[in-house]
């Protein structure tokens, strides 16, 4: 299988560059996977989809300000750093800007020495293990200094850095949003529950695994970075029960569908856990965990249009795409959404 074949055209107006006036107006683009059939709606028609009994899940992680820009102590030299993922003692994984000039040792300071960063290991394709070397709270540092990494693709200025945040943020962690989740409000949530919905969060916090481009010929050469996640007893008894009973599992992105097929693949049952994923689902994966996801529209040959043909067909994915593009939806980040059911 190729990377290639997950290619497509999308006029480069269609890359949303700001989030839509209100949360729940973006559009809805509904694919009917056994019938194979479209509707065209708006967000806020979501609830017409769910009964009473289904379950949703989310990813709860918060985006952190994580990017941070400083110069190299003795140099001066501009090294950007994206911090990816918090390992122990002030250790940090980092995609380096300007890595060719980060050795190991080297010290990256930001703000005048307000926050430095010791390389403590050099790994491959711009990867580095930074030591943080500050005073006080790391967290209060990084709000203070850092910037919300916003994907390349969005060239304008976002006014409310909430809105790339979802309502329900709540766990600090991620260098990127979970953007299928950007379109729920309080509202929707509360017609969610009074029509008999269970809603239940895990975490998941998003690295290079999620959006880091696919540079392999063969898809299945591509390794996924890892990323840690975690599940509650009481999101793990609630699936559990919802599998039991045969009610749906319905997913808020793909990141809580990696967590969700992860942890079922290796328990073959949902299990209260901490853990790292590179779960890397693409055409020919076996689906065990959940019924319909919730998604954005995906850059071409990403890993995320592979895991979403995976569920739903690359067929019937790549004819809704150019359905979305003909009908001029919004693509990425802050672009507008798909349901895919099971009815």
């Amino acid at each position: 299988m190729k990377t290639s074949e997950f290619d497509f055209y999308l006029p480069e107006n269609l890359i949303a560059q700001h989030p839509s006036d209100a949360r729940s107006n973006s559009r809805l683009f509904v694919i009917h996977k056994p019938t194979k059939q479209f509707e065209h709606k708006h967000f806020y028609d979501i609830v017409d989809y769910f009964k009473p009994g289904d379950v949703l899940v989310r990813n709860n992680t918060r985006v952190i300000p994580a990017r941070l820009y400083g110069t190299k102590e003795i140099t001066n030299a501009h090294v950007e750093l994206l911090l990816l993922k918090q390992e122990e003692n002030d250790i940090w994984e980092c995609l380096v800007g300007n890595a060719k000039v980060v050795k190991l040792d080297t010290i990256v300071s930001f703000n005048n020495g307000e926050l430095k960063a010791q390389c403590v290991e050099v790994k491959d394709k711009g990867i580095r293990r930074m030591k943080m070397i500050y005073d006080g709270i790391f967290m209060e540092v990084l709000e203070r200094l850092g910037n919300v990494p916003l994907p390349p693709y969005i060239k304008e200025k976002l006014a409310d850095p909430e809105r790339y945040q979802t309502v329900y943020a709540k766990i600090d962690g991620s260098a990127a949003a979970p953007t299928a989740g950007l379109h729920f409000t309080p509202e929707i949530f509360e017609q969610l529950k009074q029509k008999g919905v269970i809603i239940t969060d895990i975490t998941l916090h998003i690295g290079l695994g999620t959006f880091k481009p696919m540079d392999t010929e063969n898809v299945e050469d591509h390794i996924m970075h890892s990323e840690y996640y975690e599940m509650s007893q009481e999101t793990a008894d609630i699936l559990n029960l919802a599998k039991q009973e045969k009610r749906r599992i319905i997913t808020v992105g793909t990141t809580s569908t990696r967590t969700l097929e992860a942890i079922y693949k290796k328990y073959h049952c949902f299990k209260a856990c901490k853990d790292q994923t590179n779960i890397f689902i693409f055409p020919g994966y076996k689906w065990e965990a959940i019924d319909c996801i919730i998604t954005n529209f995906h850059l071409p040959k990403s890993t995320l249009i592979m895991m979403i043909s995976s569920f739903a067909g690359k067929d019937l994915i790549f004819k809704a795409y150019q359905e979305a593009i003909e009908k001029q939806y919004r693509f990425f980040s802050f672009g507008d959404s798909m349901f895919i059911t099971n009815e």
